[in-house]
């Protein structure tokens, strides 16, 4: 895979259970950098990220 390839991801809160579906680009490391920060209800750690 490149390092740079397009990756599609939802992000569920744990919190109050909105979802977003973001495109980000794929890290070396093999992780998506969408640049989601936090979700509507200020919560900025607890996510369910899938990938697809």
């Amino acid at each position: 895979m490149l390092k740079n390839q397009r990756a599609k991801v939802i992000i569920r809160c744990n919190v109050c259970g909105e979802t977003f579906t973001l495109r980000g680009r794929r890290e070396p490391g093999g992780e998506v950098e969408t640049g989601f920060k936090q979700c509507l209800c200020d919560n900025e750690q607890f996510f369910l990220i899938q990938e697809f």
